[in-house]
């Protein structure tokens, strides 16, 4: 354990920490910004409850937005094999689609890759980690204490919450969204499908849901979808599901009839809630899905919690290089700086969950991209955002 004593301003007490910052989960957004804020001159403790690397429910589509940003902190995806995504396609439970151009791309690289990649990268720089699951972090009035399932108890000035859209921290810190029960969850396989072309992102409506295609570094399709509870209850299981509900789209049920499974069961999450959450919360700053989920429809899940990464480290770095912002002020600053660059995206991507979701608003919805195509882009780029450096 690393133990020191920051001076992290003048008018604050002499604080004796393990480490100037801690980051709660080892996903894209802590990662990321463990890599950043260590190139920077900064100590970091990135605590995660897995070994890596490992498989996780995600789109597993990057938009390249945030491209620029992570060749900065030299993690490079093309180098991994990541796959050159250029164009979209939609389609309606009934199977009519449109396909147009994505206005800045993607890419398409598996969560497993993807987060080993960063892990090693993390270690190459300086980043220390300690595999085991917070329990609690306690604010002290200038520092926090995180609370480990190892019977640790470990110090920093600073704390950031990067697990995901849902962890037992959520209960232990009462964030408000955890009381309500959610409607969703979500399921994802990888298949070998050899035809399945390269520069494409699917996404495809069926009844109470809907789901994402991509090609991803190993050749594998990655298929992930979001599924109501009340049309999944109906089917009783996963294999069900897709047999009487998901394969109702034409697009999907070929898909799943010609496409052979690579994972011997598909990973799920249940309870993924969209309700608004804090970006800070009782002091910790919240990054990527711990802050505030977009629906799956958008596919920038993942871009976002790389960009929240960047926003809560540049606002870090600045504190500890002489700045005279306040903790309070930083704290403002990050949650200024979250709304202005995600709240109208995730704004965006509830309505068109809303219009993808009813049969007869999507197949309306997609009769106007088809005769006006620049409405498609349009909708892109109200759930992304431009390139970052």
């Amino acid at each position: 354990m690393q133990v020191g004593i920051f001076y992290t301003k003048p008018y604050l007490p002499r604080v004796k920490c393990d480490y100037e910052i801690i980051v709660i989960g080892g996903g894209l957004a802590g990662l990321t910004a463990a890599i950043h804020l260590v190139l920077e001159g900064r100590s970091v403790l990135v605590i995660e409850k897995n070994e890596y690397p490992n498989h996780k429910v995600c789109g597993e589509y990057v938009s390249n937005e945030v491209v620029p940003y992570l060749k900065r902190l030299d993690v490079g995806l093309q180098e991994k094999g990541a796959v050159s995504i250029q164009e979209l396609q939609f389609s309606t439970v009934r199977g009519v689609s449109v396909k147009s151009k994505l206005p800045l791309g993607g890419v398409g690289i598996s969560r497993y890759a993807f987060d080993h990649h960063l892990f090693q990268r993390a270690q190459q720089v300086g980043v220390h980690f300690l595999i085991g699951q917070v329990n609690n972090v306690l604010f002290k009035d200038s520092y926090f204490e995180v609370n480990t399932s190892l019977n640790e108890t470990i110090t920093s000035i600073f704390t950031i919450g990067a697990y995901g859209k849902r962890s037992v921290l959520d209960k232990a810190l009462d964030r408000s969204f955890i009381q309500n029960k959610s409607s969703w969850m979500a399921v994802k396989n990888h298949y070998h499908l050899e035809d399945f072309p390269e520069h494409l992102v699917g996404l495809h409506n069926f009844e109470g849901g809907y789901g994402g295609l991509s090609k991803t570094e190993n050749g594998a399709v990655n298929f992930c979808y979001l599924a109501s509870y009340d049309s999944f209850q109906k089917a009783g299981n996963i294999e069900n599901y897709n047999q009487q509900v998901v394969s109702k789209n034409p697009f999907l049920g070929n898909f799943l009839k010609e496409a052979q499974p690579v994972f011997d069961q598909p990973l799920t999450i249940a309870q993924i809630s969209f309700e608004p959450k804090q970006a800070v919360e009782n002091h910790i700053i919240m990054c990527g899905d711990t802050a505030g989920l977009i629906h799956p429809l958008c596919g920038n899940g993942m871009a976002m919690a790389i960009h929240s990464a960047k926003i809560a480290s540049e606002l870090l770095v600045d504190f500890f290089s002489g700045s005279t912002m306040t903790r309070e002020q930083l704290e403002k600053n990050y949650i200024r700086k979250w709304k202005k660059a995600f709240q109208k995206r995730i704004w965006w991507g509830r309505q068109l969950q809303k219009i993808l979701l009813k049969p007869k608003l999507s197949n309306i919805l997609l009769k106007a991209v088809g005769k006006t195509p620049g409405l498609l882009n349009f909708m892109v780029k109200c759930t992304h955002g431009k390139p970052i450096s």
